[in-house]
């Protein structure tokens, strides 16, 4: 299993402040269409949504995968994978560090097919953190012009 943990401030100097709602209901958007936040994502269809938890198929990388999503209001989202050639989880978590707010991200995903600690694997989820990282930013972008939008 491949685990990688990056944090990323959540307000930058010169773009709309966010507070932890904010953020909430950008990720809550993510899960339910994840499309317009993860670049590579490439299809998002949300089968069974009970408000705290949600099923849904997506293809990613040309890959099909089915996530289980669970909320915990203000503090995280868990996504984890529950059909495809990939399993395990990856986190969207809202922290605060000295006053500010940080979105910490995290995955632990294990690929069929690829060796656990070779080189095969480091070197496909290097790509995919690099990918994650991208789509946390596109996160945070997309959030931040729904809010300057909306005053």
């Amino acid at each position: 299993m491949f685990t990688i943990t990056r944090r990323f401030p959540v307000n930058e100097a010169g773009q709309p402040r966010l507070d932890r709602t904010d953020v909430w209901k950008g990720l809550e958007q993510k899960a339910r269409d994840a499309t317009r936040f993860v670049a590579r994502m490439q299809e998002c269809v949300v089968i069974e949504d009970v408000g705290y938890e949600l099923t849904r198929d997506i293809i990613i990388r040309d890959e099909p995968h089915r996530e289980r999503v669970t909320f915990t209001p203000e503090v995280e989202v868990v996504f984890e994978r529950i059909g495809g050639n990939t399993t395990g989880y990856i986190t969207n978590e809202i922290h605060e560090e000295d006053g500010e707010l940080v979105l910490q991200f995290s995955f632990n995903l294990e690929k069929e097919g690829l060796p656990d600690g070779s080189e095969a694997e480091k070197e496909y989820f290097g790509r995919v953190e690099a990918e994650y990282a991208d789509a946390i930013a596109t996160t945070l972008g997309t959030i931040r012009a729904t809010k300057k939008n909306a005053a």
